[in-house]
């Protein structure tokens, strides 16, 4: 049976206490080599220091040098050792004889250690055994009046008063070590106790297993994920995300840092649920939910999910382009069946002339009811899509008209831009016009065709766009109405457009004394056939 492996947070625990034993010993053995070194050292420059003085003497030279005088020797190398408190002071001639000592008997005898040094008139210390046990020493040449070397003096203090010093200083140590060790190993304790609550007392394998399920769940799913935390920074985004907005996001940027729509931007930001929500980025039409992240009352950010509509929105428009062409194809053919018994009807009751002013009367009239121009619009696709707008217009009290100007040689090979833009602006006026005073209301469209690029503007007869609105009227969420639901249709003509490599522009704000409402106009390159392209699609 095999044993059950220790818990990471005990394994930190063992190796902190270990380390903090292991350094703490290092230091506290160095630091008693120091401290040993130290003392000796200390001890030495006091024996030098005793040595000065006494050699300081001048009439310790010169008893040394005199032999009447010599006795006088010992007892002044007596005399300082009492009042020094060294073990010994020594005095030797300049041939290394004693001439004092602590003891009587070992005067006139050579010294134990090699007096060579300080009779070459170097001062020496060190450490050494001599007649009276182990000594810290200190040397000193001893110099007569005219600088000549005379003899030395030799001060000596008992080696176990360093010893005595150095196990009272190591004991004082070693208490500060142990409370320094001490207080280590509470640090430890604390850490990994601190260790296990953050890591909610998960191991590190279980840590490593939740984050490859974190990954696999982020980057599996076909959503974008955004979360922030409470302080409005960036903490997850997923390759979904970056995707969809176009730009990479890096953990730590504050949201109001990043280049995003309104009202991606808001919902980031709101303190409440959002479920949705419609926003358009540079090329895509995004879905966005928010969710507020809270948990015991405290707030801990938010997460939002974003889901690409760009497809399903073009089906959609696509879809309303064929219903609007349809609808209007199935008035027409209820007009032309009554435009065809209204001819018959003639000839049956043989008013010939007449029907000759019907079908003339036919023939300069308009297809859909667009007017005269409507024979310089060869394309089909266009002229059933304003058929539509106008019926719907109708509806408003809104006469929607086609530019006399107007003439667009071959046929659209980009419908879904084309009706997202001219549907967009074509709403948008309609709306403005019946909203505004002058009557009748109406809205006037002009198409011209340059190449392959389709050239179109949209006048009205409303009020015009206002004046703080003018500079963000293509932003989303930038609206005249008040109730919810719009501001996003001139951000998808923009955003149709610029899929052209085209452009919408507001050309004329209109209002006040202009006598019309605003004037949009839009470019659209790639968005008819070109003409060798159109004759071979005839042939």
């Amino acid at each position: 049976m095999s044993r059950r492996p220790m818990r990471f947070a005990r394994q930190v625990l063992a190796l902190q206490i270990g380390l903090i034993v292991l350094v703490t010993g290092i230091g506290f053995g160095v630091a008693a080599a120091l401290l040993d070194r130290g003392l000796v050292d200390q001890y030495g420059q006091r024996a030098l220091g005793v040595a000065r003085a006494v050699a300081a003497d001048d009439q310790l030279a010169r008893a040394v040098t005199d032999p009447a005088l010599r006795p006088l020797v010992a007892d002044k190398a007596e005399r300082a050792r009492a009042a020094t408190g060294a073990l010994f002071i020594v005095v030797t001639d300049d041939r290394g004889v004693r001439l004092s000592h602590p003891v009587a008997e070992e005067i006139g005898d050579p010294v134990s250690t090699d007096p060579s040094q300080a009779l070459a008139g170097r001062e020496v210390i060190n450490v050494q055994r001599g007649t009276l046990g182990w000594s810290a020493r200190g040397k000193v040449p001893l110099r007569a009046a005219d600088d000549d070397v005379v003899g030395q003096v030799s001060v000596g203090f008992d080696a176990r008063e360093i010893d005595t010093s150095f196990l009272r200083l190591l004991g004082t140590s070693a208490a500060l070590a142990a409370g320094a060790l001490l207080l280590g190993i509470a640090g430890s304790a604390l850490l990994t106790r601190l260790l296990k609550r953050r890591t909610l007392g998960l191991e590190p394998h279980e840590l490593a297993e939740l984050l490859r399920q974190r990954e696999a769940v982020l980057y599996g799913i076909g959503e974008g994920v955004l979360a922030m935390d409470a302080a409005e920074r960036i903490t997850v985004c997923n390759g979904e995300t970056e995707r969809l907005l176009g730009r990479r996001v890096e953990p730590g940027t504050s949201v109001r840092d990043l280049d995003l729509p309104p009202r991606l931007l808001s919902a980031l930001l709101a303190q409440h649920p959002v479920d949705n929500l419609i926003t358009v980025t540079a090329d895509r039409v995004l879905v966005v939910h928010h969710r507020p992240v809270r948990r015991d009352g405290i707030d801990l950010g938010a997460v939002v999910t974003l889901r690409d509509r760009t497809d399903l929105d073009k089906l959609t428009r696509e879809l309303e382009s064929v219903r609007g062409t349809a609808d209007v194809l199935r008035a027409q053919r209820h007009e032309f069946t009554n435009r065809l018994h209204a001819l018959s009807g003639l000839l049956q009751t043989g008013h010939r002339q007449e029907a000759e002013d019907y079908l003339q009367a036919l023939f300069s009239g308009s297809i859909a009811g667009l007017g005269p121009a409507a024979d310089a619009v060869r394309d089909s696709y266009l002229v059933s899509f304003l058929g539509a707008k106008k019926a719907a217009a109708a509806e408003k009290d809104v006469a929607l008209e086609l530019g006399e100007t107007s003439w667009v040689a071959t046929g659209v090979i980009a419908p879904v831009e084309v009706t997202t833009v001219l549907g967009n602006l074509v709403d948008n006026a309609c709306d403005a016009a019946r909203s505004g005073d002058r009557r009748p209301a109406r809205v006037e469209v002009d198409l011209l065709s340059d190449g392959t690029t389709l050239h179109l503007s949209v006048l009205d007869t409303g009020a015009g766009v206002p004046d703080a609105l003018r500079e963000e009227v293509f932003t989303e969420g930038t609206s005249t109405k008040d109730d919810e639901g719009h501001g996003i249709g001139l951000a998808l003509a923009r955003q149709a457009a610029h899929s052209l490599g085209g452009e919408v522009r507001l050309a004329d704000p209109g209002g006040g004394t202009t006598g019309h409402g605003a004037v949009f106009v839009a470019r659209l390159p790639g968005a008819l056939a070109a003409a060798n392209e159109e004759q071979e699609t005839k042939r």
